[in-house]
Parts: structure tokens; sequence; C-alpha cells
């Protein structure tokens, strides 16, 4: 039986929903590792939409779970049909959509609100020990969600997001766009990708770390 690692997805684009590079890089890592993925994404709308030509707002309305499922080539889950019994560990790919719709992050930092069905999914892996990864910037809604747990995650080195997590209940540790950080209390699994950049190249190397370390956790 291969291993099921869930792809809490945001939408789709950098900038209102899941980042496609870590999306595809998670992806594929986990392919390669022999793991099956689960794509899901709430059933719900954006918080808005980027015109990502222009990094410019739109009035268009764009559904998160229709939007995700163009990465994953429509094979994909509303998430308040996965339990963290459907599941072997949790894997979020950032991009602002990871703090803007599974949270919003992005407009209350510290204050910030969990999505309840991510807040739950990722609280019922929490409890069962089961590992999750969180890239780029979606640590920081995991921290949220998560905060009586004390999770201890990267987002690089950006202070103003790092002083954020730290009084969600988190604890932050710098990290360079390579490396993990791994928090053993809680099963947790951090990397910076493009919060440090600067390319695919490089990004791809910590995504692949933290998708074959979550992948050695599982029990």
């Amino acid at each position: 039986m291969s291993k099921k690692v869930g792809v809490l997805l945001s939408g789709c684009g950098v900038f209102d929903g899941s980042e496609i590079h870590e999306a595809v890089l998670t992806l594929l890592a986990l392919d390669r590792a022999g793991a099956e993925a689960v794509c899901m994404a709430p059933d719900m709308e954006q918080l808005h939409v980027i015109n990502h030509l222009t990094q410019e707002q739109t009035k268009e309305k764009r559904n998160v779970l229709v939007e995700s499922a163009r990465i994953a080539r429509g094979n994909i889950k509303n998430i308040k049909d996965v339990k963290s019994s459907d599941l072997d560990a949790l894997i979020m790919p950032g991009g602002m959509g990871a703090a803007k719709n599974l949270s919003n992050f992005a407009i209350e930092g510290a204050g910030a609100q969990v999505n309840n069905e991510v807040k739950k999914l990722l609280n019922d892996m929490a409890s069962a020990g089961k590992p999750i990864g969180a890239i780029c910037i979606a640590p920081a809604t995991l921290t949220k969600a998560l905060s009586d747990k004390k999770p201890q995650v990267t987002i690089g080195s950006d202070l103003g997001t790092a002083q954020a997590i730290e009084k969600m209940g988190g604890g932050h540790k710098n990290c360079t766009v390579d490396m993990i950080h791994v928090d053993d209390n809680n099963n947790i699994v951090t990397t910076p990708a493009y919060m440090l950049g600067p390319g695919i190249k490089d990004i791809a190397v910590g995504i692949e770390k933290l998708v074959n370390k979550v992948v050695s956790m599982i029990k």
C-alpha cells in the first residue's frame, strides 16, 4: 500500500492562490518518493482575484476548489470530505492563497482566523501524531491553527512574519532556502521556498528534502 499524503491547495497562482511551482514540485517529489498525493482544497470563494500579469486586483470572483483543480489535473477532493484517517501525512504548499484563503493571515497577521475545515483537519492530523509539512508562507497559517501546540517552524528570515508567528504561539527558526526545519515534538517540517527564492532550482532543493522527511516520518 502506498502512503497517502494530502496536498492542501489554496487556488491557482502565487498572488491569490497556491504557488504553482511549489505545488508541482511537491507533487513531483511525492511521486518520486513512491507516495500517493491526495489533493484537496476548501470549496469557497477566493478572497480576491489578482491579474498575475499586472499584479492588480480584478473584479472577478473565483472558487478556491475549482482553481486548485487546475493544478491537480481535476483529481481533487473538497477538504470537508477528507478525514485525518484517510491520510498518512499532509503537506501545505505556499503562495498567498495559503495566507488569504486557508486563513486571513495576509490581512490580519497574528490576529488571523483559519478556515474551519482547514483548522479541523490540521488539528486532527496533529492529534493523531501524523506528519505535516508546510512551505513558504503556509507555516503562518499552520502556526495559527495549532497555536496551542506551540509549533516550531521556518518561513526563512522575514522578521515581520517571524514575529507574527511568535505572537501566535509558535517559534521561528531562521533557515536558508535549501534547509528544512523539523519540529520533532509536533512532527512538523517546514521550508522557506519562495519566501527566499531566488529561483525554481533553489526552492526545489528544500521542497524535496521536506517531502522526503515527511514521508520518512510516516509510521
